[in-house]
């Protein structure tokens, strides 16, 4: 028996056979009356059970397999990065990409406001530190995605006096020329609208190629590879047509047309975030600016603005001859290349250009000006190093390159304001971009003397505009002159129809200067920060220690009062307000040579006058208005000759320096931000 257990029980052995059979025979009794027990006649109780095969062993684990695992699955992730990143490069120009990378930042910026918008903050470190890491991150989030993301990161720049320093100084920076596309990508742009090579199209040669411009025909035209500028939507490239016209090739950058509703929707998604986050009512104009902004993709608009500019500045007496449209080709033309006049002439921005002596010839003008020739016959010698075939065309500035326009600064601001004034009050139809960079001057020939002339104003880039429907174009000019003559009734009926709840900041806003009628809560603010400032004992960082609430609070507060109702607020207020900026920047910008708001209000008030659509009882009415407009005038005047005596003496910048410190103090009391100008210097 297996060990570890006692002998089966006699008794219960024999009581068992008793009633059943043994295995293997009859029933055994013992001789002597006992019963036997023969083992053998039971089964064992325990028995080993039969054997069967074993399953082959297993073979050993491979070493690192979890490593392997994760390894293969990285791979496979990227894979299908790599995967999806060419067809986002190959078929939408990175515009998943580009998409990510806002959503990104957007997000990073958000937060960082959000968190640490507290002066002394110990988490932000300073404000300074705040504003300028933000600004890096946005300067280089928008640089890096290029198309409309320069576009509205020059729109930003223009309107940074209003940001803090750190983001002026960052994003002046974006005017500079953005990169070139190859030529490949531009020559792919122009066949692909016309069908043809760039050789047969414009009927030019390029760089390195013979006679016929490998087109199999002979080409007497030029066409350059490198282009002369180059912007966030397109770049120009300067050609001379067979018949020896000089123009200008707009080509849009291949890729905007697959970007474009990208980005778009992106703006709109990150302005939603903003407007939630930090509850300010930007969203409800996110349309109309996309809307503006689709539209500058599309040249055949800005052919249209631009032609219908040419023929409102012709019937304009007041600006025929001193406002010049370059003409549109239009058989060169297409929604995505844009072939006009080529200009000679200054930009704006270069001021020495603009006052240095003329040395062009006593009665010459700027070349192409009023018929004067372009020195067609000039040599046009290919250089080896860049490949241009342009004529410098500088013989005008002197044997030593010192000479310039010979024109006044003042004669070009007036032409500047006069243009724009009437564009907002007679024509309604308003150029919103006039920034440098799309305003050349040239000089007219026919002027007496050699040191002297008649400038002209020549106005590119017709691709953003806005459309005054006639009744509000009265309402603004009535508006305006509203403000200058202190009819405090008629601006606050007409602001609050705008759903502006704060007349007096807006009017303040709109003059760029403090309103000094109605409630005259801004020219107190002025008072009391002016007081504050040369009060000996006051803290000058009284208002740092204020918890970040506060000053969202602050910001959010001014805001509202300028949108006020976003259901009435009119949309073209936007860019009407881009507009007076950019103008007020250059004026200033060339030392305040005239009174900008004395000219702006007299076409205000003169257009009011001339409106033919208006009843003849209401032009009489505007009559008086304008009369008593012209005395009101007489007061302003008093105030810019007392700014240009102060300029002259050395005690002040002139008169839009003055208007600007007193801009500052608004917006820093009712704002809550710092105001800086100098974003348009240099």
């Amino acid at each position: 028996m297996p060990q570890g257990f006692g002998a089966p029980c006699v008794r219960c052995l024999t009581r068992r056979s008793s009633h059943q059979r043994l295995p293997g025979g009859p029933r055994a009794l013992s001789l002597s009356g006992r019963r036997s027990l023969r083992s053998e006649q039971f089964p064992p109780a325990f028995e080993r059970p039969a054997a069967h095969p074993l399953p082959p062993p297993r073979p050993a684990p491979p070493r690192f397999a979890r490593l392997r695992r994760y390894a293969r699955r990285i791979g496979y992730a990227g894979l299908a990065a790599g995967a999806l990143y060419t067809i986002d490069r190959t078929f939408y120009a990175s515009s998943v990409a580009r998409t990510a990378r806002t959503f990104g930042v957007g997000l990073v910026v958000a937060a960082d406001y959000k968190l640490n918008f507290e002066p002394r903050h110990a988490r932000a470190g300073s404000m300074e530190a705040l504003h300028a890491r933000n600004a890096a991150r946005l300067f280089d989030l928008l640089r890096a995605n290029g198309g409309l993301y320069l576009k509205i990161g020059q729109a930003i720049a223009m309107q940074s006096a209003v940001l803090p320093p750190e983001f002026q100084r960052m994003f002046g920076r974006m005017f500079d020329d953005a990169p070139q596309n190859a030529w490949r990508e531009v020559a792919r742009v122009i066949e692909e609208d016309f069908g043809r090579p760039v050789q047969q199209v414009f009927g030019v040669r390029l760089d390195g190629e013979g006679e016929d411009g490998g087109a199999g025909a002979r080409c007497t035209g030029v066409m350059e590879r490198r282009a002369r500028a180059s912007a966030s939507v397109a770049q120009v490239h300067w050609a001379r047509l067979p018949d020896g016209r000089e123009v200008a090739v707009k080509v849009q950058k291949r890729e905007i047309a697959r970007q474009v509703g990208w980005d778009l929707w992106a703006f709109k998604v990150v302005t939603y975030v903003y407007s939630t986050v930090f509850d300010l009512p930007f969203y409800s104009l996110v349309p109309y600016i996309t809307e503006r902004l689709m539209l500058e993709t599309d040249f055949v608009n800005e052919a249209d603005n631009g032609e219908q500019m040419a023929r409102l500045v012709a019937a304009e007496p007041r600006l025929a001859g001193r406002v010049y449209i370059p003409r549109v080709y239009r058989e060169l033309s297409s929604r995505r290349v844009l072939t006009a006049e080529w200009i000679e002439g200054v930009r704006l921005w270069d001021k020495e250009g603009l006052t240095a002596p003329w040395r062009g010839g006593r009665g010459r003008g700027s070349p192409g000006c009023d018929h004067e020739p372009l020195d067609l016959d000039a040599a046009t010698k290919l250089s080896a190093s860049d490949g241009w075939r342009k004529p410098a065309r500088l013989g005008w500035r002197g044997p030593a390159g010192d000479g310039g326009l010979g024109v006044s600064l003042k004669a070009v601001m007036t032409i500047m304001v006069d243009l724009f004034s009437s564009q907002m009050f007679v024509w309604g139809l308003v150029h919103c971009d006039p920034h440098p960079g799309n305003i050349l001057i040239r000089r007219r020939p026919g002027a007496s003397g050699a040191a002297s002339g008649a400038p002209q104003l020549v106005l590119l880039d017709h691709g953003l505009y806005i459309q005054l429907p006639p009744a509000f174009r009265h309402q603004y000019a009535l508006f305006w002159t509203s403000l200058l003559t202190f009819d405090n009734r008629t601006l606050a009926r007409i602001v609050a129809g705008w759903g502006v709840t704060n007349a007096d900041l807006f009017a303040s806003a709109t003059l760029l200067r403090p309103y000094a009628g109605g409630n005259r809560s801004t020219a107190r603010h002025v008072t009391r920060h002016a007081r504050a400032l040369t009060t000996p004992h006051q803290d000058a960082d009284a208002d740092d220690g204020r918890p970040a609430d506060d000053l969202q609070q602050d910001v959010r507060r001014g805001v509202r009062d300028l949108l006020g109702d976003e259901r009435l607020w009119p949309r073209e207020l936007i860019f009407l307000g881009r507009n007076l900026r950019i103008v007020q920047g250059n004026n200033q910008f060339l030392g305040s040579p005239v009174n900008r708001i004395k000219i702006t209000g007299r076409w205000a008030s003169r257009a009011l006058v001339e409106a033919r659509d208006l009843p003849l009882s209401q032009r009489l009415r505007n009559l008086g208005r304008h009369l008593l407009f012209r005395l009101v005038l007489f007061g302003s005047d008093l105030v810019f000759y007392a700014s240009k005596i102060r300029q002259a003496c050395g005690w002040g910048a002139g008169m839009e320096d003055d208007l600007e410190r007193q801009l500052r103090l608004v917006a820093k009391e009712s704002l809550g931000v710092e105001l800086n100008h100098a974003v348009f210097e240099g």
